[in-house]
């Protein structure tokens, strides 16, 4: 990834940050001087909050732990190597106990970044095909797009989040009135939450990472092998399409949900497979 790649993601995550803050104080000019400067404050407060806590919220979403190498000697070992060949400090290492294969990257910058792997990712993929995603995520970590993703799904979380307020709608009138209002809340405020995510995250990201990962480990076939093995298995052992996993889905390597998952198709910023798949077999043509 060059230089070119890592400006243009600190340039989305400013306009991002921008946008949001814009709206926000647009909203409270329309009532008056005084809710204007309270604005103001809450314009930063949520744009903080989107910066610093953006990072840790797909791991939580995941429900990861950081693991050390004593726990995991082997995929320490492969991090270690690869991020020693890209030039890059070593990132934290997470597992999610989850079965769905599958392997995300989140962080700020190369300097504060995790690599988190499912437990159904270890136990699938053999050691040159998992060396081939961990370099995939590697490469997204070094050209930054996991802070761009990071404060893209953070701000979907935020505004998925005001869902829950049909809770407090539907209080006293039974599980399934609550239910039915989130569900309406939803599907007004997920098609938003999912266009800025389209909006700040770009749709190349993970055919750069692709092929930043096939020249890294100069496997490309391990990558594609590994592509078709990770897709097979979410579609078998899918995630659940929940808000606060959906909102993470791009930092992941393959789309996690069913494609029968309207929640989740809303999220989605990853490019089919095939044409990934079609990339990589012409760099080992």
């Amino acid at each position: 990834m060059g230089p070119r790649s890592r400006t243009g993601n600190l340039i989305r995550t400013a306009l991002l940050l921008a946008l949001v803050a814009g709206f926000v104080m647009a909203s409270g000019a329309i009532f008056g001087r005084t809710t204007f400067l309270l604005s103001i404050v809450l314009a930063a407060g949520v744009c903080a909050y989107l910066y610093v806590s953006g990072p840790s919220l797909p791991l939580r979403a995941m429900h990861a732990r950081r693991v050390s190498e004593l726990q995991q000697p082997a995929l320490f070992r492969l991090v270690r190597e690869l991020s020693t060949s890209a030039r890059l400090p070593m990132p934290a290492v997470y597992v999610s106990p989850t079965a769905a294969p599958n392997v995300l990257a989140a962080g700020h910058g190369p300097s504060h970044a995790a690599v988190c792997v499912t437990v159904g990712l270890l136990e699938l993929l053999p050691e040159d095909e998992l060396r081939a995603v961990l370099a995939h995520q590697l490469a997204r970590i070094g050209a930054r797009d996991t802070l761009t993703a990071s404060v893209a799904g953070a701000l979907g979380a935020v505004i998925c989040g005001f869902a829950g307020f049909g809770y407090l709608l539907g209080f006293g009138d039974g599980g399934s009135r609550r239910s039915r209002v989130v569900d309406a809340m939803l599907s007004v405020l997920a098609p938003i939450a999912g266009a800025l995510i389209r909006l700040g995250v770009s749709r190349t990201v993970d055919y750069r990472a692709d092929h930043s990962a096939a020249l890294l480990t100069g496997a490309p076939s391990a990558l594609v092998r590994a592509l078709r093995t990770v897709s097979d298995g979410a579609a078998r052992a899918p995630l659940p399409p929940e808000p606060d996993l959906a909102v993470h889905a791009d930092t992941m390597l393959v789309y996690p949900f069913r494609d029968s998952d309207r929640l989740g198709r809303v999220f989605r910023t990853q490019p089919p497979l095939e044409r990934r798949v079609e990339r990589l077999e012409a760099l080992t043509a």
